[in-house]
């Protein structure tokens, strides 16, 4: 029966990815071996077809739903065996149902329930006029004379009427449990009902907007659907879901009322009436509402994902001597300077928001900026944020003319956690919790990835109602978010955080610190196979993540590559073969010399696959190689705007902060991000996320500014005639 399931599961996968059916079965296989999804997208692409890592990992996801939902049909058939209700037709129906909610409904009539009315009435010998009622061909004159023999007070039947009203209740219960009439009526929902919405409460509430609301169920977009599910959560809302009765009603009467001219066809239309308003509606409402939280919340959680991945790209500002400031009121504004390798020079607590303490403040700042040469300052985007950008720009006006120096708002979302925390604790056991949040800051802007994989990534802030979402569902998507981009940056086994190494495809928490421990206690690591003498880094998890650690001035240059360490003989004899050495192929004498002789005739003469030859050529040729160095830089600035400053029709560079489904918020420099509405986008699209993506610099133009609200409206379409308008503050 296993062997059966795979092949089906194979052949669905093969279907829903447009993808031949061998390259799903090296796939699954690879899966069950234990290899990684980062491994397999980058070491094993002539076994799948060079499939790319996004495609890999949604294909792992689908492979899991469907063998639940396998092995979910496998236990519904064993059950119905031992029921003695199993047969061929049911097992055929099982089979061919493509989701858990199809094979619940086949199960139904058959799953042991407790006691309903239908039970009861069966308790009671009514079942066989049921069974006479449903076929509507009594040759009964009357209901007296059809009921008379099933009458029995000891059974608790007292007349006929009640012998009637029983047989009735098990016809519902029939009705309600039929899995054809019930998918019928999921279409006939999925087509036509509609979610409606009505005030709990006369108070006000940001709902608003949905005290007399309604639309229909299979488009409400998923941020509508949170929403609306918090507002009844917090009592604001009453919700429902809205179908036409009479059309309802009628899809079970095309199955069951027979119009023969027998009076009991009026019993069989009344128990329609009852199985839909008593048994199904409701049961159909709480599955679909259920449904409608579920594909909510995976848009949702999507979303979020697709946040984070560009949040943990953003390319890092290298090399450079940091100054980081959280900014605070009552206990100040904590500064912290790194070098560029995120090391603590020096820290500071300021207080910019106390008038008599500004000048001895700017002269802290100064002095550190001057002492420490810093040419990048990372400000928070917390509580006096804006102050301490002002601050911080008259310190810059102060500074010598020769003074190069400029800043970014960093979206300190989650820093307070990570500064809290024992992980923080360790790295710092000699800071103050706050100046861990500078020290954070600061590192968030020379490294993003190294040092936002040390916060959960819930609480970095850049989805829509994660804290409504599924925690595992959400944790696993973002989990899976943060080691894709991990193994496609490459992480320095000699300088990396145990946070850090934890992502790396093969490597635990324990391994992670192991790896640490190891080369604190025997100095950095030469080479890659050094690696195998850490405690517990057994051959599987070394395969899995060799290829994915570098090792900068190591032995040989190749240990700073992506070529994995089961390559290095084919890569070394491709060295051999054109007669050059490494420090050759990193100077670009390579990928010509290849070209030329071509990849087919290179790759059966080394014994490897073109794919794999063509990875060693590209990585050989670029040692150190950081995907994050190709994109476009952060956005920094050297002066402060307000949104007084701003007057509609204005053109600005901002960064996005947030891609949600209605629109993108991006950071123009006034500390309140503005929004592009969907509708702003310059063209017709689904989703924003077509157009941007979190951490990229567009050029956006106001279109409204409200400060009373505190709300800046933007649009990416360029106006075609810039009225002139006064600036925002003014009148």
């Amino acid at each position: 029966m296993e062997g059966t399931w795979t092949v089906n599961i194979i052949q669905t996968l093969a279907k829903e990815f447009s993808v031949e059916p061998w390259q799903v079965e090296a796939v699954v296989e690879l899966l069950d071996e234990g290899a990684t999804v980062p491994f397999i997208a980058r070491y094993r692409k002539e076994k799948h077809g060079e499939l790319n890592d996004q495609v890999l990992r949604d294909m792992s996801e689908r492979l899991e739903s469907l063998r639940n939902l396998e092995a979910r049909k496998q236990e519904v058939s064993e059950s119905l065996k031992k029921l003695d209700k199993w047969t061929e037709e049911l097992q055929a129906e099982l089979d061919a149902a493509p989701t858990l909610s199809r094979v619940e409904d086949i199960y139904r009539p058959y799953r042991p329930k407790r006691r309903t009315r239908a039970s009861i009435a069966k308790e009671k010998g009514l079942e066989p006029l049921a069974d006479i009622i449903v076929l509507q061909l009594s040759k009964a004159r009357s209901p007296e004379e059809l009921a008379a023999n099933y009458v029995d007070p000891e059974k608790g039947v007292n007349t006929p009427e009640e012998a009637i009203q029983g047989a009735m209740d098990i016809i519902s219960e029939r009705m309600s449990d039929d899995a054809a009439v019930r998918l019928k009526l999921k279409a006939l929902y999925s087509a036509e009902c509609q979610v409606v919405t009505t005030a709990a409460t006369e108070d006000d509430s940001v709902y608003r907007m949905y005290y007399d609301y309604k639309e229909l169920w299979r488009t409400m977009p998923s941020h509508r659907v949170l929403a609306v599910n918090r507002g009844e959560k917090e009592g604001f809302l009453k919700v429902r879901l809205d179908v036409d009765t009479g059309k309802a009603v009628g899809v079970i009467a095309q199955d069951y009322v027979l119009n023969t001219g027998s009076f009991t066809t009026q019993y069989v239309s009344a128990c329609c009436q009852d199985a839909y308003d008593r048994l199904i509606a409701p049961s159909l409402e709480t599955e679909l509402r259920g449904d409608m939280t579920d594909r909510a919340q995976t848009a949702a959680i999507q979303v979020f994902a697709q946040n984070l991945r560009p949040l943990l790209m953003q390319p890092p500002v290298r090399n450079s001597v940091t100054i980081g400031l959280d900014p605070g009121i009552a206990h100040g504004c904590k500064v912290a300077v790194v070098d560029g390798t995120g090391r603590v020079l020096d820290t500071a607590v300021v207080y910019p928001t106390f008038e008599r303490r500004v000048e001895e403040s700017k002269k802290v700042i100064r002095n550190l900026i001057l002492k420490h040469h810093v040419t990048v300052a990372a400000i928070g985007n917390g509580t006096a944020s804006r102050e301490t950008e002002k601050f911080f720009v008259d310190v810059m006006h102060d500074l010598p003319e020769n003074t190069r120096l400029s800043y970014m708002i960093v979206n300190e979302a989650g820093a307070s956690v990570y500064s809290a925390s024992p992980m923080a604790a360790d790295e710092f056991p000699q800071y103050d919790v706050n100046i861990r949040s500078a020290i954070s800051i600061a590192r968030r802007l020379q490294d993003p990835l190294a040092e936002l994989v040390k916060i959960d990534p819930k609480a970095i802030g850049v989805g829509q109602y994660q804290h409504d979402l599924k925690g595992a569902e959400l944790d696993d998507a973002l989990d899976h978010v943060v080691e894709d981009c991990v193994n496609a940056v490459g992480v320095d086994a000699n300088t990396a955080s145990a946070a850090l190494l934890s992502h790396v495809a093969g490597i635990n928490k324990t391994l992670a610190k192991n790896i640490v421990a190891y080369r604190e206690e025997n100095g950095p690591y030469s080479t890659r196979t050094e690696l195998k003498k850490v405690p517990k880094l057994g051959p599987k998890a070394f395969e899995q993540c060799a290829g994915f650690l570098r090792i900068p001035g190591g032995k040989d240059l190749i240990e700073n590559t992506g070529v994995h360490p089961e390559s290095y003989k084919p890569a070394k004899a491709l060295l051999k073969h054109f007669g050059i050495n490494e420090e050759d192929a990193a100077r670009g004498r390579l990928k010509p010399l290849v070209e030329a002789e071509g990849l087919k005739k290179l790759s059966e003469l080394l014994g490897i696959g073109e794919p794999t030859l063509r990875d060693i050529v590209e990585e050989m040729s670029k040692p150190g190689r950081d995907p994050r160095d190709e994109l476009p830089p952060p956005l920094l600035r050297s002066d402060v705007m307000s949104m007084e400053d701003l007057m509609v029709g204005m053109e600005l560079k901002g960064t996005v902060r947030n891609v949600t489904d209605f629109g993108a918020f991006v950071d123009i420099g006034v500390h309140r991000d503005g929004l592009v509405h969907i509708s702003q986008f310059g063209r017709r699209i689904r989703h924003p996320s077509e157009m941007v993506s979190v951490g990229d610099v567009v050029t956006v133009y106001v279109t409204e500014v409200d400060v009373k609200k505190n709300r800046i409206g933007l649009s990416m379409r360029k106006p075609i005639q810039q009225k002139p308008a006064a600036p925002a503050g003014k009148g």
